[in-house]
């Protein structure tokens, strides 16, 4: 029987270990498509971790109820739920911020990291893990997405959270508002901690033979051709 995670690790897992875009990469179309300032990030991101929390929290309470046959639809009826409050809150209370989101507010119904994780995680566990892995999803994904929009942000305005951090000599580069400074911001993102990754594993097995010679050397690289 596989051994569960403490309540720490299983909210923390979904910072790194699975985080939602840098390693398991989920949700990304609204990653790539609203992340033209770290704000937009933000809120988009807050908007998935409350629709994702509370889905997750009813979908774990009511998860022995449900028939096999209806339970994707179940869900599915479950996430739009808490998806149209987000939505006519923002609309009323952040107009702007609504607008610049745009449709992908609504499409939170579909996104596969909400969807995903009721199917792998909330359906098999107790309210109080499922809020738990959720809420470390969530932190995952706002990570990802603040970063990513503040990356793409400052470089193509100068601005981050809407205040000039770049002297003005700087010319902004106008690919990273565009729908191609997204896909290449997150591939040098992705390339720069799959580097880190894999050299911090490689210095922990160099410092394992260090101090246990003896054990065999495992060369786990893929080898192609």
């Amino acid at each position: 029987m596989k051994k569960q995670l403490t309540l720490f690790n299983e909210y923390k897992k979904g910072i790194w270990d699975q985080n939602p875009v840098f390693k398991m990469l989920l949700g990304l179309c609204p990653v790539l498509a609203v992340t033209v300032s770290a704000m937009n990030g933000i809120a988009m991101a807050l908007a998935t971790t409350f629709v994702l929390t509370f889905s997750s929290f009813i979908i774990s309470l009511i998860r022995k109820l449900v028939p096999t046959q209806v339970r994707i639809a179940s869900y599915i009826l479950i996430i739009a739920t808490f998806v149209t409050v987000v939505d006519l809150v923002m609309r009323a209370q952040f107009p702007a911020l609504s607008k610049e989101l745009g449709p992908y507010i609504p499409l939170i119904v579909v996104n596969c990291l909400i969807l995903g994780r009721q199917e792998a995680f909330s359906s098999k566990n107790n309210p109080l893990r499922s809020v738990v892995d959720a809420l470390g999803m969530g932190t995952g994904f706002l990570i990802a997405l603040a970063s990513l929009g503040g990356i793409r942000e400052i470089l193509g305005s100068r601005t981050l959270l809407g205040l000039q951090v770049l002297p003005d000599m700087f010319e902004p580069w106008l690919v990273m508002i565009l729908p191609a400074g997204a896909f290449l911001t997150l591939g040098v993102m992705l390339g720069f901690l799959n580097y880190l990754t894999l050299r911090n594993k490689r210095k922990t097995d160099e410092a394992q033979l260090a101090h246990h010679p003896e054990l065999p050397i495992i060369d786990t690289s893929i080898r192609q051709g």
